[in-house]
Parts: C-alpha cells; sequence; structure tokens
C-alpha cells in the first residue's frame, strides 16, 4: 500500500513540476484528413505511431523499429581492390571523370543498395454517424507524450487518447464520452504489403501479419504480428472475420502490440506471434489509468530532466500550424521553447536502449518504398540525429546509434580488407538494420570512406560526457579499428607530398573544376575526420595505456595530414586545390565539420580558420534543405553569431512552400528536407543548445550565442563534457544572474563568461591560466592553416569574456551569482 501511495505522490509532484507551467503542446482545430505530415507522432523507441485525428475515419498509422525489408546480407564489391591502383592514379592526375566511371563498375555495390524500412499498416476506427462534429481539438502533449483528440456529436462530447507506453511494449488509444453508452465504431486493420493476413481470433484479438518485401535482390525475412485487443466499461464487442465492433459501451481502450522475428542484424529467428501475444497479454492486465501513470512517469523520466523558459507572449494562444505560419515574422520564443522539447521528445520516443537507432524518419514512416529508404545516411544525417542526445541529457538514448557504430565496426572489417586491402575497418555513406558498409548509390555520393570514421566519433563524445572508463575500454578496439583502417588506406599526394584520402570526396558535391566529378583527393572534410579519428585514439589509448607502438604511428602519420586551406575567396576550401566557386550554394558544407561537431576550429586557437568559416557560411547563403539550415544554426553558434543563428530557426521553422528552393518545416512540426526528414529537428535542438552552452573548446562557454530575441531566459538541466550539469542557469539582459552546476565527476571547472561572476558566497573567482587540466577538456592542437597568397582574411572581432577555474569534488553543487 505504501509504495502505490509513494508512486502516487511521485506522479502528481512530476506533473505539478513540470515545465515551469509552460504549455507545451502542439495543437490544431481540424483533423488531418488524408495528409500524413499532419498527424501527430507517438513512439517509445520500439513502437510507432501517427495519429491522424480524423472523426468519423479515424486512422492509426502503426511501425514497429524491425520492420525492415530483406535480411542478412553483404553488398561489398570484390573488383575494388584491385581497381584501387588505377583510380588513384586517374585522380592524382586530374582525370576525375574516368576515375568516377570506374569507380560505378568497380566499387559501387552490385547487390543491394541498403534495405528499406517498412510501415505494418493502419489500425482504422470507424465511427459511423460522427460527420457532423463541432468544438473540435486534437493535440500532443510533449511533456506526457499522450495525443487527445476531442468534439461534439449531439451534443456528446467524445474524447480520444492514446500514447506508446513507456512502460510495456504496446500502443494504448482509450475512448470516453460524457455520456453513457454512447462509444461505438468499428475497428480493422489494412496493409499496403503484399504478403498480409487479417484475421479475428477465438478471444476476439483483432491480428495482422505479414512479410515485408524482397527488395533489390535480397529475399525478405522479417515477420511480423500484430495484435489489437478491446477492454470495454459495459457495451458489445461483435465480430466479423477480419474487424471487430463495439456498440453502446461507456469507454473503450485499445491495446495493440506488434512485434516481429528479427533478433539482430544476422539473426531472425526470433517468434513473432508469441512475442507479440506475450507483450498484449502483460499490459492488458492493467487499468487504463494504471498504465497511463507509469508510462507518464517513465517519459518524464527524460523529458523532465531538461527546462527551457525564452519567455512568452500571446501567440502561444494560436493553434501550432497559425504559430508555424506566423513565426518568422512575429515574437513566438515559446514557439521556439516548444520546437527544442519537441527534438527532445522525438528523440526519446525513437531511440530506446535496446532498440534500433533512430533513422532518417525516426521510427514514423507510412510509405513501403520510402524517400532514400528511411535508412542512416551516415555522411550527415544519422549522426545530426544524435547531436542533441549528450548535452539535453538524454545520454542513455544515444545507446542504439552506439550500438550500430560497434555493429559497423565488426561488418566493417570485411568492408576494408575485401575493397581496400586494410585492417581495421570502415563504412561508406549508408547502412541499414543489416549494418551493410559496402559503397551504394553511384559513386558520386557513395564513393566516400568516412563514414565509419565519423559515426565513430559518437562513441569518443559519449565518453567525454559520461566520463565512464569501462565504456571506453570496451569502445577502445572500434576506435583503433578505426584509425587501423586509415593507417593501411592513406597515400602520399604525388604533389604535395601530403598523406591523403584518395579516393574520397566531399559529400554530394562536385566542384565545376572536375566536370561534375565528386571524386578527389585529400578533401578537406576528409583530413579532417582523419584528423578526428587519429586524435580519439591516440587520447583513448593514451588513458588506458595501451598500445604505445600504435601512438608512435598514428602521431607520425597525423603530422604529415595536409593541412586546412583558406583560398582566395577568403574562404576556407573544400578541396586541396583552391577550386572553390563563392556562388556555390549547395547543401552539404561539409568541410565546416572541422568547426562543428568536431572542434579543430577555433575562435581562439585558429582564429584565421575561424574567420574563413564565416565567409564559407556566408557565401552558400541561409536557405537550404531542411536539415541542412539545422546544421547551420549550429555553425551560427559556434561563430558566436547568435542573431543570425535565429535567422536560420526563422528559416527552418517556416512552412514548407514559403522558403524559395529550400526546406521548411510541416504542420506538425516534421522538418522537411523536402520530404520529411526527422535530422533537421535534431539538428535545430542542438543548435538551440550551442547557442546556450559550448564545452568542446577547452571550458563551458555560456551564452555564446545569445540572439537580441533572448535577453532573458532561464535553462536547467543541459549537460557539458566531463560530467557537468547546468542545474540552473538563469539570464537577464545578455548577462549571468544566476548559475548552478553539478559536478558528477569531479575535477577543474572552467567557465567562460558574458559577465563577472562571483560565488554565492562572495568569494571572486579565480581568473584562469594556462590549459584546463581537466583531462575531459583537452583540445587537439590544430596545425597552421596555409593561406592563399591572394587572400585578403580578416580575422573577427569576438565579445569580451571572463574565463575563471573553479575546483570542484565528484557530487558537489556549486553556486554563482553576478557581480
Amino acid at each position: 500500500m505504501k509504495k502505490i501511495i509513494l508512486l502516487a505522490l511521485l506522479f502528481e509532484f512530476l506533473i505539478a513540476s513540470s515545465q515551469n507551467g509552460q504549455n507545451l503542446k502542439l495543437w490544431y482545430n481540424e483533423p488531418s484528413g488524408k495528409i500524413w505530415e499532419n498527424a501527430l507522432p507517438i513512439g517509445n523507441g520500439f513502437l510507432g505511431a501517427m495519429v491522424y485525428g480524423n472523426v468519423e475515419n479515424e486512422i492509426i498509422q502503426l511501425n514497429e523499429n524491425t520492420v525492415w525489408t530483406g535480411g542478412p546480407n553483404r553488398n561489398d564489391n570484390p573488383k575494388a581492390l584491385a581497381a584501387l591502383p588505377e583510380i588513384r592514379k586517374l585522380i592524382f592526375d586530374g582525370k576525375h571523370m574516368d576515375a568516377e566511371k570506374l569507380a560505378n563498375e568497380a566499387f559501387i555495390s552490385k547487390k543491394s543498395h541498403g534495405q528499406m524500412f517498412q510501415p505494418v499498416g493502419n489500425l482504422n476506427l470507424n465511427f459511423e454517424g460522427h460527420e457532423k462534429y463541432s468544438n473540435y481539438k486534437r493535440e500532443l502533449d510533449i511533456e506526457k507524450a499522450i495525443s487527445k483528440t476531442s468534439y461534439v456529436v449531439e451534443g456528446v462530447t467524445y474524447t480520444r487518447e492514446a500514447f506508446v507506453s513507456f512502460s510495456e511494449r504496446v500502443i494504448v488509444i482509450h475512448l470516453t464520452a460524457d455520456k453513457k453508452a454512447s462509444i461505438s465504431f468499428t475497428a480493422n486493420y489494412t496493409s499496403p504489403h503484399k504478403i498480409k493476413r487479417f484475421a479475428v481470433s477465438g478471444s476476439k484479438d483483432l491480428e495482422i501479419s505479414g512479410t515485408t518485401s524482397d527488395h533489390e535482390g535480397v529475399a525478405s525475412l522479417i515477420k511480423f504480428k500484430g495484435i489489437t485487443r478491446i477492454k470495454l466499461d459495459k457495451g458489445t464487442l461483435e465480430q466479423t472475420e477480419n474487424s471487430l465492433t463495439v456498440k453502446g459501451a461507456n469507454s473503450a481502450t485499445l491495446y495493440i502490440s506488434i512485434a516481429t522475428n528479427f533478433n539482430n542484424y544476422h539473426d531472425v529467428s526470433g517468434n513473432e506471434n508469441q512475442r507479440a501475444l506475450d507483450y498484449l497479454n502483460k499490459a492488458f492486465g492493467k487499468p487504463y489509468q494504471k498504465l497511463k501513470k507509469e508510462h507518464i512517469l517513465a517519459y518524464q523520466k527524460y523529458f523532465n530532466r531538461v527546462k527551457l523558459d525564452l519567455g512568452t507572449t500571446s501567440a502561444v494562444n494560436l493553434p501550432t500550424d497559425e504559430r508555424l505560419e506566423n513565426f518568422r515574422n512575429t515574437n513566438d520564443p515559446q514557439f521556439v521553447a516548444l520546437y527544442y522539447q519537441y527534438g527532445r521528445y522525438l528523440l526519446i520516443s525513437s531511440s530506446q536502449p535496446g532498440g534500433q537507432p533512430a533513422n532518417l524518419q525516426g521510427i514514423w514512416n507510412n510509405n513501403l518504398n520510402p524517400s532514400w529508404d528511411s535508412k542512416y545516411t551516415i555522411n550527415i544525417n544519422a549522426e545530426m540525429n544524435y547531436w542533441p542526445a549528450e548535452k539535453t541529457n538524454l545520454s542513455e538514448l544515444h545507446e542504439p546509434f552506439l550500438q550500430m557504430v560497434k555493429d559497423l565496426a565488426e561488418t566493417g572489417k570485411e568492408t576494408a580488407k575485401t575493397m581496400y586491402g586494410a585492417r581495421g575497418w570502415m563504412a561508406h555513406h549508408n547502412t541499414d538494420i543489416w549494418r551493410a558498409t559496402g559503397a551504394v548509390d553511384g559513386a558520386f555520393w557513395g564513393l566516400w570512406t568516412a563514414g565509419g570514421g565519423w559515426a565513430s566519433q559518437h562513441l569518443w563524445d559519449h565518453y567525454l560526457y559520461s566520463g565512464d572508463k569501462e565504456f571506453l575500454k570496451d569502445i577502445y578496439p572500434v576506435l583503433k579499428g578505426a584509425a587501423l583502417f586509415y593507417v593501411d588506406f592513406l597515400v602520399d599526394h604525388p604533389k604535395y607530398k601530403w598523406m591523403v584520402v584518395n579516393p574520397g570526396n566531399s559529400p554530394e558535391n562536385a566542384p565545376q573544376a572536375h566536370n561534375g566529378s565528386s571524386l578527389d583527393a585529400g578533401t578537406t572534410m576528409d583530413t579532417q575526420i582523419v584528423t578526428d579519428v587519429f586524435n580519439t585514439t591516440i587520447r583513448a589509448a593514451e588513458i588506458l595505456k595501451e598500445d604505445a607502438t600504435l601512438i608512435d604511428t598514428l602521431k607520425g602519420i597525423r603530422s604529415r595530414l595536409a593541412p586546412m586551406h583558406i583560398g582566395k575567396h577568403n574562404q576556407l576550401q573544400e578541396w586541396l586545390d583552391d577550386i572553390d566557386d563563392p556562388k556555390d550554394n549547395h547543401r552539404h558544407v561539409s568541410h565546416l565539420y572541422g568547426l562543428f561537431p568536431s572542434n579543430q576550429i577555433s575562435a581562439y586557437k585558429t582564429p584565421e580558420l575561424f574567420a574563413a568559416s564565416k565567409n564559407t557560411l556566408l557565401q552558400r547563403g541561409d536557405v537550404s534543405t531542411g536539415w541542412s539550415m539545422g546544421w547551420k544554426i549550429n555553425w551560427w553558434a559556434k561563430l558566436q553569431d547568435g542573431n543570425h543563428a535565429y535567422t536560420l530557426i526563422k528559416n527552418q521553422l517556416t512552412p514548407l512552400g514559403v522558403n524559395r528552393g529550400g526546406g521548411g518545416t510541416y504542420n506538425n512540426l516534421f522538418d522537411a528536407h523536402p520530404p520529411f526528414q526527422i535530422d533537421g529537428n535534431f539538428g535545430c535542438t542542438s543548435g538551440i543548445t550551442e547557442m546556450l552552452i559550448q564545452s568542446s573548446d577547452g571550458a563551458i562557454h555560456l551564452l555564446p550565442a545569445l540572439p537580441d530575441v533572448w535577453s532573458a531566459g532561464t535553462i536547467e538541466g543541459i549537460r557539458a563534457r566531463g560530467g557537468f550539469e547546468i542545474v540552473e542557469m538563469v539570464w537577464k539582459d545578455a548577462k549571468i544572474y544566476k548559475l548552478v552546476v553539478k559536478s558528477t565527476l569531479g575535477g577543474n571547472l572552467r567557465l567562460r563568461l558574458p559577465n563577472s561572476m562571483k560565488e554565492k558566497s562572495g568569494a571572486d573567482l579565480e581568473i584562469a591560466k594556462g590549459e584546463n587540466p581537466n583531462p575531459f577538456y583537452f583540445v587537439n592542437e590544430t596545425v597552421e592553416p596555409i593561406i592563399s597568397k591572394e587572400s585578403t582574411i580578416k580575422l573577427l572581432e569576438l565579445k569580451p569574456t571572463f574565463l575563471v577555474d573553479i575546483s570542484t569534488k565528484k557530487g558537489n553543487m556549486y553556486t554563482f551569482v553576478s557581480k
């Protein structure tokens, strides 16, 4: 009894204390109709659903995270190794298009180009006689992860609540009315799959089963099973061959379970039927209100860690679609906070420990043939999905992506050996649930060898935030393997004598000087990623006291890598030669990887490269695809230009079709590439965080890119490297008035502040000197850039800051106030 009372008290406390009373809801006064991008997403990392909120013909579109086409397979091209010397020679000789033609034959997969994430189908709820309604409203409460639809028919108020349980593996839909015996509807499944079956069991369970599609020569081995069971308060439940009809109930609760036979990327021997039944039976015994409370508690364990308050205006009273329409022309700071938290909501809902990583659409997809297969594009998009994980206090939700990287380190060994004759492991620009590592989609896009190297940096990032040395020991072989691949793969450039990646490219872009070919040797991004791979492996080996000989080897090769270049247009060069076009507005600005998410370009350590990065961004322009604008927010934050970062937020939070030639945002606040890609949501959430806190450049920099419109605000719960948590930061007139920091690991706390502060006791803070002694804030030195003789690069003027050091002890809290 005491346990139940304590649970109830905790539940009430969490609800009462959530988000300082801010209204974190997406809401609308019209149904979705037939438009999927109007529907509202719910999920628990394993199951996803889109709730349309239609009155007479409700649609609940269903996804399960392992419903993918195909089965275990490989897609390496065995011709690659023999062709590698010739392709390298062609590139060095300036015959880029000839190299690309040969690469299409010898490197690009002749098997699968990656399998597809597919939907299960729809659960349809038909309410006869509800075509004439009033007082309609639908909403998604992202504080509780619950969708709600309400309306009135003939004086009766009907309410539907839906959530994907975070405590059970089921979707729950609860139907009520304010007049008894008013709930009547028919439920049935539909599915776009070719191989499918609908049935009603003897126990009146509505069932859907099927097999995903064969794709690109890979036979499908994935079988799925979905079961809907209805619990009634009064009323009757009738069945047909493939539907259930409820008549005259006071309320009805639908429990939906979905499962597949997928165990892991090389094992599909599970029993989808038994799994679905087990999930359903476990949840069905619980009353709706108990399930709902448990769900909210489990969800808010993650969501309530971070609170953001940028102020509120009267715009908060408008429906979400109207606020989206108005945002670029009005002041609606709470809309930014809503969108920020929506990004966290989407990550919590699409990525949970033990599940699959959030894919190109998170966990929500209604198409058998989704754009880009809705898989994992690892030349930016999959990484961007996880940029908010550590910094917005969702570290556990990083696990599915980190596990995928460990999987790729296994499957990628054969690719490294077969295609490149190299040790270690590698992956190209795309992968899927089967952890494919071959080159796909054509040499222009697919002959990029840095996918594994970039993804591996997330393992290191997790260590820097958590300080978990056991984790570092576990993932060190993955870091080492990524480095060994480059040890064997790098070659000497015959003209410049640096060691370079060849073949390589700067993702999805091509200079006019190469006649439309993307292939090149020594592109800036390739070298930046190799530098990071070597830096992190060296640091990890030193911490773990491993591989002294390898450390020497990596340091030796690192010293021979090409430095970054500043070109004649005062830009950071994208290619080794000075061939950038200042009128190029390509969506990828990949060579700014060194600015973010890497820290090779710094305001304080590499001022010329810092200024060149700004020039590159200005030349590329603001409006682009949705995810590209999301990345640009992070870059402008790193450039300490809050107003320009905010301009990109306004561009991104613009209805699709308004930004000429670019993306934007759908009515349900999904990011529009277009079409929908979830990476832009996550990129923007990351960027907003970077505007408020950065911790990659030797210190915790607070309010580095505060726009004028956010002159006052509060944030709680965001995290910095080295185990520091910003428990509370309050600012006004762009100055920090109160700061509370928790040190979970101890060690030196170096703060870069916009104004002078003191300890709560009144004691002055020690002015920082030299390098930060905290090992989590070690920053590798970047080689001096080579600057074109035609360049007239001018350094940027930075805002003055106060750099201070505080010695901290593990587990203690530290409070500072403005002077």
